[in-house]
């Protein structure tokens, strides 16, 4: 298997990582393509690598896939140019920045495989809702992601990061779009959404730093607040069901039924569920699964997240 890589911050470190142990003792090389700019790698992460470019016209013609892990706001261009080189994409979420694209105008190649990550799929407790509950009879759900941004790279200066910039991709509204993707994946999309999203802290940055959301289902209602500036780390998820009301933890990795008292708890690392998808993608590009985040339900998550109509 040959892959490239376009990008290696965080996130791009993390899958380059990932994959390279997932695949182990099989053969693969991981090229990746850089700006030149970026902050250079370990001695660890360029050991998996074959070959660092930082020219597209350079890579090889003939990736089994194209991993696009650069800022949200180059996903677009960087689909336009490198797919001659591919049949299949793993885009790192959120797909785009803007939603002032007409797919099917756009000029990508719409029959090749793209694939839009949504890691929180793939941890235990959203794959336990999904096994084990019945969407359809919850009531409401309340969820919430409260994070302080500074801390999220707490070794670089937050205020040149791709999330303090709305121009690159930033924004709560779509830099935490995991948690409508997952509501999305548990519910469907909504009737109606009704939001507040902008800025109101002091944090230095021009991307919106809080974003509410009400939603309401033919049946059901959702509540969402997403923001950058709690300054003690918050993820849960309450599903409201007629006889019991679900509390989803995932910082602490444990769901707690509130009225049954019945407890679970799940011992799972970040890389346990990033490694999941990568998995499945793999199945993907071996035709053994149907792709459920194609570029089409991606693009109309974008659009929920920034409460425009789909």
């Amino acid at each position: 298997m040959k892959v490239c890589f376009v990008g290696a911050g965080s996130i791009g470190r993390r899958h380059i990582r990932n994959l390279y142990h997932l695949l182990q003792g099989k053969e693969i090389t991981i090229d990746l393509l850089r700006s030149g700019n970026g902050a250079a790698l370990n001695f660890e992460l360029t050991s998996y690598i074959h070959k660092i470019y930082t020219s597209i016209d350079d890579l090889d013609p003939d990736y089994d896939a194209i991993f696009i892990t650069n800022p949200t706001s180059c996903h677009f261009s960087s689909i336009l140019q490198l797919q001659h080189l591919t049949k299949s994409f793993f885009v790192e979420k959120p797909v785009f920045n803007t939603t002032q694209i007409n797919l099917e105008d756009s000029g990508i190649d719409l029959k090749k495989l793209i694939y839009v990550a949504a890691p929180m799929r793939y941890t235990a407790i959203i794959q336990y809702i999904k096994q084990h509950l019945d969407m359809s009879q919850a009531l409401s759900i309340r969820c919430i992601c409260s994070t302080y941004l500074p801390n999220w790279h707490p070794n670089e200066d937050y205020r040149t990061s791709y999330s303090a910039h709305k121009d690159l991709g930033g924004g709560v509204s779509i830099d935490l779009i995991h948690e409508w993707d997952y509501i999305t994946y548990l519910l469907g999309f909504p009737q109606k959404t009704y939001s507040i999203i902008k800025k109101i802290s002091t944090l230095e940055i021009d991307s919106d730093d809080i974003a509410i959301y009400i939603a309401q289902y033919a049946h059901q209602t959702v509540e969402l607040h997403l923001d950058y500036f709690g300054r003690k780390e918050t993820r849960y998820m309450d599903i409201f069901f007629p006889n019991d009301t679900i509390h989803c933890d995932f910082i602490k990795n444990t769901i707690t039924y509130q009225v049954t008292n019945k407890c679970l708890s799940f011992s799972e690392e970040r890389d346990d569920y990033q490694t999941a998808e990568l998995r499945y993608f793999l199945d993907l590009l071996s035709g053994n699964r149907i792709n459920e985040n194609s570029i089409y339900n991606a693009y109309s998550v974008l659009k929920l997240a920034k409460s425009e109509p789909i």
